[in-house]
């Protein structure tokens, strides 16, 4: 590793949790080490420990055991300075509205970098460039954020985080409710970004991640269930992804036995996709190649292995 690339290290020693008001969300046995340039997505249902999970890389929740590390140095250091973590390490959280707060979307986000100490002119300019690398047209810039659709809202509180010049973005469902063309436009921007910064991407939307991520994370009630390439996720389960055209007979009779991803109606018959250790007996079916949704369902559908 070249010394002046930026990195974030989890080390775990026995358990990795965090209490939040009234409930508590664990996450355990956690360990990544993230370096320039790398993109991951994390994946998980509701609930699995995804957003607790990313508020601890910036320091906003504290692990009751284990270490973050940043370019070598402890995060729980007393004499470590969070406010300069948290500008190297930006935060777009699921909901935008929650980030934007100014009376008009360029005053938004010149905040942080005039918080960072920059002067008027400089934020300014750290917001035109921001503004313009999320494809915000300039006759918007002095309009009220709260005016926005929900897709620009998004891309206004990226350029927010954008704009104070981070060496990793971390982003928590940043596609979640927004049309298919929007979610698109977000996900090139996302990777754009991820050229030169290291770019985690919270997401229970397995396509948003599937074709732009590095690696993929597989996090399952707080623990990685997996962590590898979505190509080599998916090589895992070479030979137990199967088509099958069926009757609704067929599919009443084997519905039990099978872990269905999907069902299409065609002339009266059904086309399902399964997940299977074997081929059905008594009913044609052909073997297909694995995609992550399919891992994700493996994954979450029920045990380690959800075939098993």
């Amino acid at each position: 590793r070249k010394p002046d690339m930026e990195t974030l290290t989890l080390k775990e020693k026995s358990a990795f949790v965090a209490e939040l008001l009234q409930d508590v969300a664990t996450t355990k046995n956690i360990n990544l080490k993230l370096e320039d340039g790398e993109f991951i997505g994390i994946i998980g249902h509701t609930g699995s420990g995804k957003s607790t999970l990313i508020q601890h890389f910036n320091g906003l929740i504290k692990a009751t055991s284990g270490g973050i590390y940043f370019n070598g140095r402890d995060i729980y250091e007393e004499d470590y300075d969070k406010r300069e973590l948290r500008t190297q390490v930006g935060l777009v959280f699921q909901y935008p509205e929650h980030q934007l707060f100014e009376t008009t979307i360029f005053d938004d986000v010149c905040f942080g970098p005039i918080n960072q100490g920059l002067s008027k002119n400089e934020a300014g300019l750290r917001a035109f460039e921001a503004l313009r690398s999320v494809g915000m047209s300039e006759k918007l810039y002095y309009q009220s954020p709260f005016d926005l659709s929900g897709g620009q809202k998004r891309r206004v509180a990226i350029a927010g985080v954008l704009a104070m010049k981070p060496k990793m973005l971390i982003l928590d469902e940043p596609t979640a409710g927004l049309d298919p063309k929007e979610r698109i436009r977000i996900r090139n921007i996302i990777s754009e970004i991820a050229m030169d910064k290291i770019v985690i991407f919270a997401t229970h939307v397995v396509s948003d991640i599937e074709q732009i991520a590095k690696e993929a994370v597989m996090l399952k009630a707080g623990k990685i269930a997996a962590v590898n390439t979505p190509e080599a996720l998916c090589d895992m389960l070479e030979g137990k992804v199967f088509e099958a055209e069926m009757s609704q007979g067929e599919l009443e009779r084997l519905e039990n036995q099978l872990l269905i991803r999907n069902l299409v109606k065609r002339d009266g018959r059904l086309i399902v996709r399964f997940l299977s250790e074997t081929p059905l007996v008594g009913v044609y079916s052909s073997a297909v190649r694995a995609d992550l949704e399919d891992v994700y369902l493996y994954y979450f559908a029920n045990g380690k292995g959800a075939m098993a």
